[in-house]
Parts: C-alpha cells; sequence; structure tokens
C-alpha cells in the first residue's frame, strides 16, 4: 500500500504525457508543443530527462508524422552520441522504432548519422567574427564512430531500401579537399567502414573515394610537391619551428588514437600532397584488409575487390592525364597474386588493341603496360616475354597494314596507340633487358632477335621520331650494345628534318621545340608521398644507372635543331647550363633539364659524350 501510494520519481518537465500534448496540438493548442521543443533544444538538457522523453516518443512513434517533422529535426539534433551508455541505447531503439514506423523520416535519420562521420567542430565567435575553427579534442572519438555505424546499421536493418537512400547522402557531406587531414581523414575510414556491412555500396563508394583522390592529386603535380619539399629541407625559419610545434601538437593527437601515427619527418610540406599521403595510405590498409583474412590471402575476396578496383580504374584513371600516384592502387593489388597482375595486362591490353576505343584511351593503355612490366618487381619474366610477344606482333601485323598504303608516314593523329605501344616496348626493354638476357646469353639474344626490332624502328612510321627522346636514345644504346640494332642513322635524320616552333610571348619571341608529340607519360614513375611509398617501396623496380660498359655504347643524342658540326661542346664533355636540351632519362617530361633532386627513382636527364 505504501509503494502504490508513494509518489513517482521525479523528473525535471512540464506539461502532460506526450500523446497528451500531441493531441492538443493536433486541435490547435500549442502552448504544451512549444513548451516541449523548448525543453528537448536545451542545450543543458539532462541524461534522465532525455531517457524519458525518448522512452515515451518510442511508444508514440505512430503520430511523428510528416506534419511533425519539425519535432523530428530537433530530436535528430539531441546531443545523444557523447552520452551515457544508456542514453545511446535508448535513442538507437528510438531510431529503430522511428524508421520503421515513418520511413519519411529515413533522409534526416541518415543524415544525422552521415554528418557524424567527421569530428566535431570548434568555433569561437568574438564580435560577429569567427576567431576559431579547429577540431575538437575528444578522447571517444572511435567510440563514437562505432556507434554511428551501429545507428547506420540498425536503420538498415529496419529499412531495406537504405543503401539507395544513403549513398546520395556520402556524397553530399564529402569534406572539401581544403578541410582538415583529421576531417577528410576520419571521413573516408568511415566510408569504407560502410562497405563491410552494406557490400552493396561498395563499387560506389570506392568509386567516390578515387575520384576525390584524384582531384587532389591533379590538383598537386609532382614538380610543385618536390619544390615544396626541397623549400622546406632548405628553410630554416621561424615559421618552421612554428609548423613544428602544431605538428607534435598534432602527434599528441595520433598517440590518442584518432590518427594515422605519423612523426615530423614523414609530413609532406605540400598541404595538398600530406591529405593525400594519408589518404592513400588507409586506402592501401583497406585492401590488404579485405584481402587478407587471418593474415592470409582471401582468393573470393580479392577477386571481387580487384574487380571493383578495375572498374573504377576504367572509368576514372584511365581517362584522367598524368595523374601521379592514385593509380598505385591497381598496382598494389596486383602484386598481391601474380594472376592478378596478368589479369590487368590482359584488361590493358584489350583496351589497347581495340580499334573502338578512343585513341587517347588506347594511348593510355600502352603507357600502364609499359610502365607497369618495367616497375613491378613482382612480375617474372616469362610474363615480360609474353607480353613482349604480344606487343611486338601486334606492332609488325600494324607495319603489314598501314606501310604499304596511302597513310604510311609518321603521323601521331594517325597512328598514335602504335607509337604509344613501340614505346612501351622500348620502356619495358630498357628497364628489363638485363633480366631477359640473365642466365642464358646466347638464348636471350636468340629471343630478342626474333623480336625483328629492326624492321619497326626501319618502317614508314618511324616511331624513333614520335617516341620521346629519352626512351629512343636508352633504346638505341642497348639495341646498339647486343648488336640488335643500329638506331643512330635514324635519329640523325629525324633531328635534321626536326623544325623548331617559335611562339611569340611578352617576352620576344621563344623556340620551342616538341619533344613529347605523343603527350605520353609513364604512370608508374617514382612515388613519393613519404608514409605511402613505405608500401610500395619493397614492390618497386627503381632505375639502375647504366654501367660504365653501357655508357660506352650511348651514342650522343644531337640536340634537335642543331647540326652534328655545331655541337661540338659535346665533344669535349661540356654540357651547355642554359639550353632547353633533350636527355636520355626515361622519365615523361621533357623540357628542359631537370634537377637530379627532382627525379630520384628515375634515370637523371643527362648527354654522354662520345667515347
Amino acid at each position: 500500500d505504501e509503494f502504490i501510494s508513494s509518489p513517482p520519481r521525479k523528473t525535471v518537465r512540464f506539461g502532460g504525457t506526450l500523446s497528451e500534448i500531441l493531441l492538443k496540438y493536433e486541435k490547435g493548442d500549442t502552448t504544451d508543443f512549444e513548451l516541449l521543443k523548448h525543453q528537448l533544444s536545451d542545450p543543458d538538457i539532462k541524461d534522465a530527462q532525455i531517457i524519458n522523453w525518448l522512452h515515451e516518443f518510442r511508444t508514440s512513434v505512430a503520430y511523428l508524422t510528416k506534419e511533425l517533422e519539425q519535432l523530428v529535426s530537433i530530436l535528430l539534433k539531441l546531443p545523444w552520441l557523447r552520452r551515457s551508455r544508456e542514453v545511446v541505447e535508448e535513442y538507437l531503439g528510438f531510431l529503430g522504432n522511428l524508421v520503421s514506423a515513418q520511413t519519411v523520416h529515413l533522409r534526416p535519420c541518415l543524415r544525422m548519422i552521415v554528418s557524424q562521420f567527421v569530428p566535431p567542430r570548434i568555433t569561437i565567435r568574438e564580435d560577429d567574427v569567427d576567431i576559431s575553427d579547429s577540431d575538437d579534442d575528444d578522447e571517444n572519438l572511435s567510440e563514437n564512430f562505432n556507434t554511428c555505424h551501429r545507428a547506420l546499421q540498425t536503420v538498415a536493418r529496419y529499412v531495406p531500401s537504405t543503401p539507395q537512400f544513403l549513398m546520395p547522402i556520402l556524397v553530399e557531406y564529402f569534406p572539401f579537399i581544403n578541410k582538415s587531414e583529421r576531417t577528410l581523414e576520419c571521413y573516408v575510414h568511415n566510408l569504407l567502414r560502410v562497405t563491410v556491412y552494406l557490400p552493396t555500396l561498395r563499387l560506389q563508394i570506392l568509386e567516390l573515394i578515387i575520384e576525390k583522390l584524384l582531384k587532389l592529386d591533379v590538383s598537386t603535380p609532382q614538380q610543385d610537391i618536390e619544390d615544396a619539399e626541397e623549400t622546406a629541407n632548405n628553410s630554416g625559419t621561424e615559421e618552421k619551428s612554428t609548423e613544428e610545434g602544431l605538428f607534435d601538437m598534432e602527434e599528441d593527437e595520433e598517440r590518442k588514437g584518432s590518427k594515422v601515427v605519423s612523426s615530423c619527418s614523414e609530413r609532406m610540406a605540400h598541404p595538398l600532397a600530406e591529405r593525400l599521403d594519408i589518404l592513400m595510405t588507409i586506402l592501401f590498409s583497406y585492401i590488404k584488409d579485405v584481402c587478407h583474412v587471418d593474415g592470409k590471402l582471401n582468393i573470393n575476396n580479392t577477386k571481387d575487390l580487384y574487380r571493383d578496383l578495375v572498374s573504377v580504374f576504367d572509368k576514372l584513371i584511365l581517362p584522367t592525364h598524368a595523374s601521379c600516384h592514385v593509380q598505385y592502387f591497381m598496382f598494389y593489388i596486383c602484386s598481391f597474386k601474380l594472376g592478378l597482375a596478368e589479369a590487368f595486362l590482359d584488361h590493358l591490353w584489350k583496351k589497347l588493341q581495340d580499334p573502338n576505343n578512343p585513341s587517347v584511351i588506347r594511348q593510355t593503355a600502352g603507357s600502364y603496360i609499359g610502365s607497369f612490366l618495367a616497375r613491378a618487381k613482382f612480375i617474372p619474366v616469362v610474363t615480360v616475354k609474353a607480353c613482349l610477344d604480344l606487343l611486338v606482333n601486334w606492332m609488325h601485323k600494324y607495319i603489314d597494314n598501314q606501310d604499304t598504303g596511302a597513310n604510311a608516314y609518321c603521323d601521331v593523329a594517325l597512328h598514335g596507340p602504335f607509337y604509344s605501344t613501340c614505346q612501351a616496348v622500348f620502356y619495358t626493354l630498357i628497364f628489363r633487358h638485363k633480366q631477359l638476357l640473365d642466365g642464358n646469353l646466347r638464348k636471350g639474344l636468340s629471343y630478342l632477335q626474333s623480336l625483328n626490332f629492326e624492321r619497326i624502328v626501319m618502317c614508314q612510321l618511324n616511331p624513333l621520331k614520335i617516341c620521346i627522346p629519352s626512351v629512343v636514345n636508352l633504346f638505341a644504346a642497348i639495341t646498339r650494345k647486343y648488336q640488335l640494332v643500329f638506331c643512330y642513322t635514324i635519329i640523325e635524320r629525324n633531328n635534321r628534318q626536326f623544325i623548331p616552333v617559335v611562339r611569340s610571348g611578352t617576352g620576344g619571341d621563344l623556340v620551342q621545340t616538341c619533344t613529347n608529340p605523343l603527350d605520353s607519360f609513364f604512370p608508374f614513375d617514382p612515388y613519393i608521398l613519404k608514409r605511402s611509398k613505405k608500401t610500395i617501396d619493397p614492390l618497386y623496380q627503381f632505375w639502375e644507372e647504366l654501367s660504365a660498359e653501357d655508357l660506352e655504347n650511348v651514342k650522343k643524342p644531337i640536340k634537335k635543331g642543331t647540326s652534328e658540326d655545331e655541337d661540338d661542346d659535346f665533344l669535349k664533355g661540356e654540357t651547355p647550363q642554359n639550353d632547353g636540351v633533350v636527355g636520355i632519362a626515361p622519365n615523361s617530361y621533357e623540357s628542359t633539364t631537370r634537377s637530379p633532386v627532382s627525379s630520384i627513382g628515375s634515370p637523371p636527364d643527362c648527354y654522354v659524350p662520345f667515347p
């Protein structure tokens, strides 16, 4: 009797029960309804109050129709994540009840969850001016993210169509690339976590992430990154000291588990390169984790992910010119199993030989084949030989079809894929000739002779005129050494025929020589992002300097637009310092000589005088 007559536990709230308040509101009495909204919006609301209200809302979700979306909006803004465990559990229960009874509120619920995928921001205002907008230092960040994913899984369990409504919201909430590294890192990490329990979204999420990475990549040319690094290394100013202090603070955050661990020395000087480096590290980790179960490669998981990544590669990477780093996700996954590398090469080969593909795509596919064969340490010689056989046979058939017809002349517009294939073969030979000849020199030479490079070099299409000069010069040196073909007569003839282009500018007339008519690039040129390169370097074939024996066989390339007689400086071993000269290094850009610092891991641009 005493228990029954005792008053119920008090909570600080006003008005009647929720159902009474909502019935009054329907009849036009809004006083209690406004009071309810005010209580729910109170920033100092207590845990006990939230639990009581949520408990009532869970039993009254039938009332929360489209007309009450303003009230639902207030409920979705409740600070539930950083509350006690009881509040979190009650809120997750409320979300499940709400979306199952009133699917009209599905989008707002998803927006609320996705908005929590980044660390909260603190903004301090003084006189209507924002003076601070920094990441909130929240020790429970990882736990909060776990709770967000629980909430998303709860919603998806009650509403099977969640993925199709979620994807546009994930796109909309993706942070701008100039947001802090931590913000971008957390959001990308959480997107990749979504793919684990909503696998139907994996392809679209990978596409979204790689599209953003690509924008970062093309916004930060390799030369800009190297210049920023050089400036940072040479700088001993107070500004650098201040930055190092900031970096130390970030390292403190990292030790709390909210950031990829990195030291000051691993930071990229270029801010966009720093973001790209962190995000590429996350992507590589994701690929490794998906493909490996308990430390062992899972073939089915790897094949499925490979298919998704190839699809993204075709859609985004292949049509993008001169990206530097993002394409390495294909390089990395192919390193897990030789079958994947061969499948990727076969995929590129089909793109190259298909005349229905645009010429630019076929040329890019050729660049990828050459660069992949040259740089992937995990590809054995037998695979290199098989690819060279395919490519060279195709080139000979192309010459058969074209060399006597009306189009049998040197023209990039007509024969772009052919020239790209030639360059891929020459580039592969430069990097792999020692392995091809290793073991049994006679057998190796016999194989190289069977490729009949002489016919390719001597044909009317004249590939030596179109390919990048550094590739041509090294190819000429190697083929001369092993007496496969003598290229120098053709190179000198091409140089005599070369017509410099005069361009007028504000500084007067400028004579330019186009040394890359194919506009080609090597997609797997050295990877220079400090953190993520640790994943790539063990798999990567760096350029090895030519031996003295090879150098003896390198005939000096003649500067285009000059005759041999005018080039006496080179005979004395002197290189003019101010000319835009063409070197013999196989790298992608040939307009001027570059500092050795700017091409670490690539052959340096240099002239080798006559022996």
